[in-house]
């Protein structure tokens, strides 16, 4: 793989920025600006975990390893997303007042997910260098495996903070099943060889 490939799809994760920047600098924003931006980066999120996910299956399909050669920076950008997200939501909306955003968490079932899914990508983050690979030897794979968890819990939060599954929603929970099921299929047929 080139290094003009991977510049590539780095230009291409920072997508959600452009968009957003221009928004905000052509007053594009809508009547609810705070939701936008909130609601912006918490999609974005849930793409990049997905396209994340996507990488194993789409090795599979097509038989070439390139695929996976994404994956750590398509994880990155999903925390990296995630933490605008959760900064967004905690910044702008609660103005950094912490006691109404705690009983929130712990009071609201869509919150305490999402900020539990934030959570758990923070191990992902830190251990993904090769180095940390090298280190963990077989427990990298085991940490790395919370992305499943993340994803379900990013979707239930899409989910819930719509108080009934709408239509997008409904598209990502169905490409998550998908991804699921096509990783118990990879992991079935790898344990029978």
């Amino acid at each position: 793989m080139s290094r003009y490939s991977k510049s590539l799809v780095f230009f291409l994760s920072l997508w959600p920025i452009y968009v957003i920047s221009y928004q905000i600098i052509f007053n594009q924003l809508g009547p609810e600006p705070v939701d936008r931006i909130i609601n912006h980066f918490g999609e974005w999120t849930l793409i990049f975990i997905l396209l994340t996910l996507s990488m194993t299956p789409l090795k599979k399909i097509t038989k070439s390893v390139e695929w996976i050669k994404f994956r750590r920076m398509l994880g990155l950008f999903t925390f990296f997303y995630a933490s605008i997200h959760m900064l967004s939501y905690v910044g702008l909306d609660y103005r950094f007042d912490f006691e109404p955003l705690i009983n929130d968490v712990l009071k609201k079932k869509f919150i305490f997910i999402g900020f539990s899914a934030w959570l758990l990508l923070i191990p992902l983050a830190v251990t993904s260098s090769e180095r940390m690979v090298r280190l963990l030897k077989q427990n990298w794979k085991k940490i790395h495996r919370l992305i499943y968890i993340i994803g379900i819990f990013g979707v239930l939060h899409y989910i819930w903070l719509s108080k009934t599954i709408f239509f997008k929603p409904l598209i990502f929970l169905i490409i998550l099943i998908i991804l699921l099921l096509f990783r118990i299929k990879i992991t079935r047929s790898a344990s029978k060889i």
